[in-house]
């Protein structure tokens, strides 16, 4: 086992144990002599941390200390009475900590960390640990807006970060098959791409909850729960999940699914930057000719369109839509009235739509892929609807802990499906989609008293400098504004 670690110290725990063996005059016997098939030295073994350690945090660590194969040593959450007492159960030497920051600066030998928080906490924890030449492992979306996943971009490339965004499904040898399909031109040039989801499944669309301090759970410290966050009294019905539905915090169905249903188009088409975005919302009315206006919140239900120049792989432009709050596209011609389109009950899919035919599929997380091919002809191709996994979420955690062992640049760095360098770019493409819902809301109150939403048009990017051409402030949605302590 190699490993390349960058810091102040360039010698590594392990390296360090290697030459001392190397350099000693006593024989040193193998390790699996002493400790049995499968044993794996201490000096081996990975110091793990999971930021956000319940919810999706439980399977993140777990499964990234590949049943108990490396060593988790500290656990961090803000609140250990919820569902992160399961990890604390799990791994009852690990020392427990409420502030990542505090962890990372008195916990030394950390070597990688997997950050499975709220997605407003992702940039600024995963910044953090980089800094400190920490390997990370993030929870998708990559983070909060896009300003954020091109800083971590730039930055694992900078400092030589092992990375992995949790888009399990990237990991997926089905998508072998759907990759096959489109290189080969099965289905001809793709001109279009439709994407859509049930969700949002959580509160959404309506007014932001009162505060009551009242009701704050004993254990949850909310004051690191908010993190870069505006300062707010404790308000219920946000931890530890409806946070989803809040531009604060969360990132909409677009954020929650996103990198699980455009990764499949975007990685096997080989798509990069959108052109220009565009989308509109769902109205609530609960009085006559009065839409509810909640700019706070995520809406009910959206559609967005977002346009890609010609790529290698796709060879023509590319219109993908979006939508979401269970809107979805039509039923193809050429699918069969009583064929499901993209998943079970058509609830969540993707239609890459060809000269020749259409690929369709399911969402691609830890539920079927479910690809499957159909042509013009008559011809179809299917593939499993049940897959057969030998090991958990396709061992997305485990292949980013290999990697961080053997180093970054090294084969097992090269085969990650979402290092930075893919992930970034998707995670950007992901929230191009939430800067148009954000700007469709734009609105002023005109002489007469009515609302002038002037941002509802499309938007032009500029992707290289993450900026849009044709109206100024929708560029305040690109980045975020930080409270005192939590910049990055």
């Amino acid at each position: 086992m190699k490993e390349e670690k960058t810091g102040k110290s360039t010698t590594s725990r392990r390296s360090f144990i290697k030459k001392g063996a190397i350099a000693s005059t006593v024989i040193v016997v193998p390790r699996h002599v002493l400790g049995g098939v499968g044993f794996t030295a201490p000096s081996d073994q990975l110091n793990l941390a999971a930021i956000g350690a319940g919810g999706k945090g439980f399977s993140d660590i777990s499964n990234a200390s590949v049943k108990g194969r490396e060593r988790v040593v500290a656990l961090c959450d803000v609140d250990f009475s919820g569902s992160a007492a399961k990890s604390v159960e799990k791994f009852p030497k690990a020392k427990l900590y409420q502030d990542y920051r505090e962890m990372l600066e008195k916990e030394k030998d950390i070597d990688a960390v997997t950050i499975s928080t709220p997605d407003h906490v992702h940039g600024p924890a995963a910044a953090f640990a980089m800094e400190r030449n920490k390997h990370v492992y993030v929870q998708k979306p990559l983070t909060h807006n896009i300003r954020e996943a091109r800083l971590l971009t730039e930055m694992a490339r900078k400092n030589k970060i092992v990375t992995q965004m949790g888009n399990q499904g990237g990991s997926n040898p089905l998508l072998g098959m759907v990759q096959k399909w489109v290189d080969s031109e099965a289905i001809g040039k793709i001109s279009k791409v439709q994407v859509w989801t049930n969700r949002p499944v959580w509160p959404q669309g309506v007014a932001f909850p009162e505060s009551d301090e009242s009701q704050k759970p004993k254990d949850l410290n909310w004051d690191l729960w908010l993190g870069p966050a505006p300062q707010i009294p404790y308000t219920p019905n946000l931890h530890p999940f409806n946070w989803r539905g809040w531009w604060d915090y969360g990132t909409g169905a677009l954020g929650d699914v996103g990198c699980h249903l455009i990764d499949i188009p975007f990685r096997t088409l080989g798509l990069m930057y959108p052109t220009d975005a565009e989308s509109s919302v769902a109205s609530i009315y609960t009085k006559m000719w009065t839409p509810d206006y909640h700019p706070k919140g995520c809406p009910t239900a959206s559609f967005t369109t977002l346009h890609f120049g010609a790529t290698v792989k796709s060879k023509s432009p590319i219109e993908m839509t979006w939508s979401d709050g269970g809107i979805r596209p039509s039923h193809p011609d050429i699918i069969p009235a009583d064929n499901d389109i993209g998943g079970k009950g058509s609830s969540n899919g993707v239609l890459m739509i060809g000269e020749k035919g259409i690929i369709s599929t399911n969402i691609n997380d830890s539920s079927p892929l479910m690809p499957k091919l159909y042509l013009n002809d008559g011809t179809t191709e299917f593939g499993p609807e049940v897959e057969s996994n030998e090991e958990p979420e396709y061992g997305h955690q485990r292949k980013w802990v290999d990697a961080c062992k053997a180093g970054f640049n090294s084969e097992e760095h090269k085969a990650l499906t979402s290092s930075f360098d893919y992930a970034g770019p998707m995670t950007e493409t992901v929230l191009m989609g939430n800067l148009a819902i954000r700007s469709y809301m734009l609105g002023k109150e005109d002489n007469r008293g009515r609302m002038d939403f002037y941002g509802r048009k499309k938007l032009l990017w500029d992707g290289e400098n993450m900026r849009i051409t044709n109206l100024e402030e929708a560029n305040q949605f690109v980045g975020r504004t930080y409270r005192k302590g939590w910049e990055v």
